[in-house]
């Protein structure tokens, strides 16, 4: 596959900020891809752009000089998009670019865009849903200190988790009207429900919805948090603000451990702040069949994994390929954590667009979990992309 033009564009995403489209012309047709934006974001993740995201479409469009004589072939060839890139983009503006270099690949081969990855590729993620939210993606004066209380149902059949969560959520609505006097329906950048409830009442709506799914469903629903502890960790100590106080690592270790234990929790995300690779040790030494994961820790990035492994902090890692932009380095990340055991969980961000490549990425590297919201029309469209390949493959 031949590249002849490069351009990009600034759009929208799901908060109304701006991001990036990429669009290629090839031998093989055009083709377009857009990058999601975090906004809850670990100090060590790469530069969404260069500078700013103008500096970058306009950068962008001078590279279609250099692509005329690279034929790409496969995954291995973004080496290739990746020296004529280094140092001129940014991370949103180099994974949009090389996504829509794979879908380009992928029509030239006549594949599917995690064909083009992985061709033996067989087995579905489970499902993460955020079903309750607080932290920096609510916007509400008061809200749990933890930026998301999550839905993980223990089915083999990625629609039937689907259908799970999403009646799971309705459930929650009643639930939260119950109890949050203040509770007016509103969701927040991740389609989350809002409410002014504390962690702790808030994980007692999580387990009222995993009683309610057993009961009507006879299916087992495993509870997890993303603490996104870096966002309210300051001086040394975790300012949580609902209720106010303030805790030290030690204290917080402490009041995990009570959650843990009390909620039964299976996934506990960024529990403590992104520098403090041994706390998270001491979490996993504590609960080893939890996953104790990171994602502020190690923002999709080997060298922050190698740390992680050699410390013995994380037995699941979020991979959020525009963290670091490049696809060669999720690859590098998805086969180390592998290599050491660690659960592999591609997320989407809370800024979404209607791309829908990150379901073919998290089952071409066969990703353990796929943690991409429960509704929403930018978050359903991966959702729904991923049950298509479960139902292509039925055929």
């Amino acid at each position: 596959m031949f590249i002849k033009e490069v351009s990009a564009k600034s759009i929208l995403d799901t908060r109304g900020e701006k991001t990036i489209s990429v669009s290629i012309k090839t031998n093989v047709g055009s083709f377009s891809a857009s990058s999601p934006n975090g906004k809850s974001k670990g100090k060590f993740e790469a530069k969404s752009y260069k500078k700013t995201i103008e500096e970058d479409i306009k950068r962008i469009k001078e590279f279609s000089d250099y692509f005329s004589n690279d034929d790409i072939k496969g995954l291995d060839d973004l080496r290739l998009v990746e020296d004529i890139a280094d140092g001129h983009i940014g991370a949103n503006t180099l994974f949009a670019l090389e996504s829509a270099v794979l879908k380009a690949v992928a029509k030239e081969q006549r594949k599917k865009v995690w064909q083009v990855i992985n061709t033996k590729a067989k087995n579905f993620p489970r499902l993460v849903g955020n079903c309750i939210g607080g932290g920096k993606h609510s916007k509400a004066e008061k809200k749990p200190d933890f930026q998301e209380f999550l839905l993980i149902p223990k089915s083999a059949s990625v629609s039937e988790s689907f259908d799970t969560n999403m009646g799971a959520k309705v459930n929650a609505q009643f639930i939260l009207k119950n109890i949050d006097k203040k509770f007016n329906g509103s969701k927040n950048d991740e389609n989350a429900w809002m409410t002014g409830l504390d962690d702790k009442t808030t994980l007692e709506v999580l387990k009222d919805l995993k009683d309610n799914v057993m009961d009507e469903r006879k299916l087992s629903l495993n509870l997890g948090i993303d603490a996104a502890a870096s966002s309210f960790y300051s001086r040394k100590k975790y300012k949580y603000l609902n209720p106010k106080l303030e805790r030290t690592k030690e204290e917080q270790m402490g009041y995990l451990n009570n959650l843990i234990k009390n909620f039964n929790l299976f996934y506990i995300e960024d529990g403590f702040e992104e520098n403090d690779f041994e706390s998270f040790s001491k979490l996993l030494r504590k609960f080893p069949n939890s996953l104790i994961v990171g994602d502020d820790l190690t923002v999709t990035n080997s060298k922050r994994l190698e740390k992680a492994i050699e410390n013995k902090s994380i037995n699941g890692i979020i991979v959020k390929p525009n963290q670091c932009g490049s696809l060669l380095e999720v690859k590098r990340v998805c086969e180390l954590a592998k290599k050491n055991n660690i659960k592999i969980i591609f997320s989407h961000r809370s800024g979404e667009t209607e791309e829908d490549i990150l379901a073919d990425l998290a089952f071409g590297f066969q990703a353990d979990f796929f943690k991409c919201g429960i509704d929403g029309k930018e978050r359903e469209v991966k959702l729904k992309r991923l049950m298509e390949i479960e139902e292509g493959l039925k055929k």
